[in-house]
């Protein structure tokens, strides 16, 4: 990735910081000292102060996974935003006083903020002001670890800079490592935005060259006539967990947010002898960046070719319903809405609310991915869901035409097959490509 291309300069004065990329994406640098952070939460008219509060709740996860603390909190009011500071001055002129009363470094807001609002409210708090959005990104240049997952980290991390030095120079540059200084990093006003721009276009080329590879690798596994089914879902909901549980595929799991952001495909055998493609997918989070879904297409168009969505839900979490919304939101976003999709309300185990949560919404199952309870009951449920998207065939097939009946086993369920006096009769169920494949040898097909 850019082996040729001289990288973006980055020039930087630390205070300090838990984590930096050097370079490009270079390798990460761990750091002792974590941020100190104050985050801020508004709640405008026609919202609920409860939604704002749990905003900030998942601002503080997230705050903690980048590798920061969270020290103060603030929330406030307001008909609208100001155009100016977001939250007006008179309330920045407070939270810059709370900053500095907790020693914090950076101030965070739960809310997406213009380049001329971080501009304004970084004048009046003297110290770093970023947004949810830059909070996510710097997590994600933390977790990437293939070079696919690299270069989609620090196109997104462009996109969301480059407006932000428009007419702004060295005045918005951050000053200090830490959330939001990874990846291509902020720079100096004697950066060359036309190298920047270099820099994202040979990163589109490069992501259009993986997305193109992905696409034959599709149309191969279409060709085998396996299905494939795409595990989504809220981050840290346990997808990468059930994976590992269906497949033993070994993908790292840990109790944190965006744990895994590169998809991991693997065969899974289903009990009625059908095999099909599982992969796991990177999480979603509310308001997940635009420019990480732009960024993240090539990856994600796994999801729209997949057969079946298995949506796993976090049964025991704080508000489950809102996490389906979240992802099909997203799911809405990258154009794979209308994919059919299982839910698996997952973290079953001592837990009743997950079993409940299913009762509630048809064809869903309850599971714990972590011991195992509720798995068989998953995989009889994907089995299902798969086979009534078939048709049931009837074929007749000469009996020395043993490739053609081996055909029939590989991608296809075998129903019935008897020997009549025009060869092996067999019943079976089929999708649309196979059935066109094999037929020459069809005699009948009913629903």
């Amino acid at each position: 990735m850019g082996e040729h291309e001289e990288p973006v300069e980055d020039v930087r004065s630390h205070r300090g910081g838990f984590g930096e990329f050097g370079g490009e994406t270079g390798g990460l640098i761990e750091r002792t000292f974590r941020e100190r952070i104050v985050t801020v939460g508004v709640t405008l008219d026609g919202e609920r102060t409860d939604v704002t509060e749990a905003g900030l709740d998942e601002l503080g996860l997230l705050v903690d996974t980048a590798g920061a603390d969270v020290v103060a909190r603030v929330m406030q009011r307001r008909d609208a935003p100001d155009p100016g500071t977001f939250i007006g001055r008179g309330k920045a002129d407070e939270v810059r006083r709370l900053a500095d009363e907790v020693d914090a470094d950076t101030v965070v807001f739960d809310h997406e903020l213009s380049p001329a609002q971080q501009f304004n409210l970084e004048k009046i708090f003297k110290r770093t002001a970023l947004d949810r959005t830059a909070v996510i990104l710097d997590i994600f240049a933390q977790n990437a670890s293939s070079l696919e997952g690299k270069a989609q980290v620090e196109l997104a991390q462009i996109q969301y800079r480059l407006p932000r030095l428009r007419g702004s120079g060295g005045k918005l540059s951050q000053q200090a490592g830490g959330i939001g200084t990874r990846g291509p990093g902020e720079t100096q006003l004697e950066v060359d935005r036309r190298r920047l721009l270099r820099r994202r276009d040979k990163l589109v080329e490069q992501l259009r060259r993986v997305q193109s590879t992905r696409r034959t690798q599709s149309k191969r596994r279409r060709r085998s006539s396996n299905n494939s089914v795409a595990i989504v879902g809220y981050t840290n909901a346990g997808k990468s967990t059930l994976l590992n549980r269906l497949t033993d595929a070994g993908v790292l799991t840990e109790d944190r947010l965006f744990a895994t952001l590169d998809a991991t495909t693997r065969r899974l055998a289903l009990p009625g002898g059908e095999t099909v493609y599982a992969t796991d997918t990177v999480g979603f989070v509310r308001r997940l960046p635009h420019q990480l879904v732009e960024a993240f297409r090539s990856t994600l168009d796994v999801v729209i070719d997949a057969d079946l969505l298995v949506h796993v839900v976090d049964g025991a979490g704080p508000d489950p319903l809102g996490d389906i919304d979240a992802v099909r939101l997203v799911l809405r976003e990258i154009g794979a809405g209308t994919v059919p999709e299982l839910l698996v309300f997952n973290k079953a185990d001592g837990n009743e609310e997950p079993a409940r949560l299913a009762a509630r919404h048809v064809g869903a199952v309850a599971v714990s991915a972590r011991t195992g309870e509720g798995v068989d009951a998953l995989l009889l449920a994907i089995g299902d869901r798969l086979r009534a998207m078939t048709t049931v065939t009837e074929l007749l097939v000469p009996f020395a035409r043993g490739d053609v009946m081996a055909q029939v086993h590989r991608e296809g369920q075998v129903l019935v097959e008897s020997a009549t006096e025009g060869g092996m009769r067999m019943r079976a169920r089929l999708d649309d490509e196979s059935a066109a494949r094999l037929s020459e040898w069809v005699v009948e097909a009913a629903s």
